[in-house]
């Protein structure tokens, strides 16, 4: 008897709940265990979910993603932002910048072409803002180290994508042997970035306005839920970063309207279930396969990009003059790469088309990889910061 898409969405729920049970007993975080039985009911292993229906499974992976971004939004209030000041665009540039940089240091060094160390070295710096959140909701986190991750994983985005435009550049320069349109490859990320911000903005003043008029628990859910399909939806149209309107559209809703905190809490209570299918879709989108194939150059890349992270945060964190207690853990909770990577490794596979599989599959193992450890890392160095209560 085949199933059909419903029965398998239930399947997966029931198979988070399992999880979340068992990563519990062994205090993990949830999000790991929910990336776990992914891959082992995906396509990879148990193959109970089968690749077609992960395929369709992808709409709830971006509407997922935009919750995400209109959650972490929320923590750029004003009053917070004029307390921490411009430590977290700084710690944010360093981090992703540091990171670019010790992996384009690693494979020059190690003898690799270089339009294809710096096209793979760009990557490095998008960080993936899923997991973070989960595990700071999951265990309730609070202190200066959880106030000032969440916006850098927010404005990390903006910075990798800024890495990334300027990165692809030189790759381009250094691969081509005819004319290349700089001014057009820089552009790209500005008409991503810039746009967003502005949409957001725009969005975020019309749902300040909207829930006005709408004082029903349910409409003005309703009505948050609706703006966050239509960001979405318009920014893949467009060409904008979806994760940053969001963002922007959530950051200006917190500080115009009286009613945000109400609306952030029933959005809080409608996610868990998706945020569950979209850890569970990823994992099951996960290849395995790809771990062999990667070879030393994909070993100097998971590993020097950690390197990259957690000392561009240090940097970041003493130049910003952040507690000492941030600069010690903070750069261990930018482990996570995901979703954003993957997108940004397609558009490198184009600008070096002959290395496009080798850098496909390292950052299809690096995801594997990161979103398994960087979840357990987020966990540890909050709780050794002192900021996830024992129990």
């Amino acid at each position: 008897m085949e199933l059909n898409t419903l029965t398998y969405l239930a399947i997966c729920i029931f198979a988070g709940l399992a999880a979340g049970k068992v990563v519990k007993q062994i205090k993990l975080p949830n999000v790991t265990g929910y990336l776990i039985v992914g891959i082992l009911i995906g396509p990879s292993v148990l193959k109970i979910i089968p690749a077609g229906i992960v395929e369709e499974f992808g709409l709830i992976s971006e509407m997922a993603l935009g919750f995400i971004a209109f959650s972490i939004g929320a923590e750029f209030k004003l009053s917070y932002l004029k307390r921490v000041g411009k430590a977290p665009v700084i710690i944010a540039f360093m981090e992703a910048i540091v990171a670019v940089l010790a992996v384009d240091a690693a494979l020059l060094v190690t003898g690799n072409d270089p339009a294809f160390s710096v096209c793979l070295g760009a990557i490095a710096a998008a960080t993936a803002p899923a997991a973070t959140l989960m595990v700071v909701k999951q265990y309730n986190a609070r202190g200066p180290v959880t106030q000032t991750l969440l916006p850098v994983v927010a404005i990390d985005d903006a910075a990798a994508l800024i890495a990334f435009g300027i990165s692809v550049a030189i790759a381009k320069t250094i691969s081509s042997s005819g004319s290349v349109n700089l001014l057009e490859t820089i552009l790209d990320p500005v008409w991503e970035i810039g746009g967003a911000f502005v949409f957001g903005t725009l969005l975020g003043l019309l749902l300040a306005l909207l829930v006005k008029y709408y004082h029903s628990r349910g409409n003005r859910l309703s009505a948050a839920i609706g703006f966050v399909f239509l960001c979405v939806g318009i920014c893949d149209i467009v060409g904008f970063s979806s994760l940053l309107a969001c963002m922007m559209m959530s950051a200006i809703f917190v500080n115009f309207s009286d009613e945000s905190p109400r609306v952030f809490e029933l959005v809080d209570r409608m996610t868990p279930p998706l945020f569950m299918l979209f850890f569970l879709v990823s994992g099951a989108d996960l290849n395995l396969a790809v771990i062999p194939t990667v070879g030393l150059v994909g070993i100097l890349y998971v590993v020097f990009r950690v390197i990259g992270k957690v000392a561009g945060s240090a940097i970041g964190c003493r130049m910003s003059h952040a507690q000492p207690v941030v600069q010690k853990w903070l750069g261990f909770t930018l482990i996570p790469q995901a979703g954003v990577a993957i997108g940004l490794s397609g558009i490198a596979m184009q600008v070096v088309p002959e290395y496009g599989a080798a850098i496909r599959a390292i950052i299809l193992c690096g995801t594997v990889i990161y979103e398994l450890i960087g979840p357990i890392a987020t966990k540890l160095a909050l709780t050794k910061a002192g900021e996830i209560k024992e129990g």
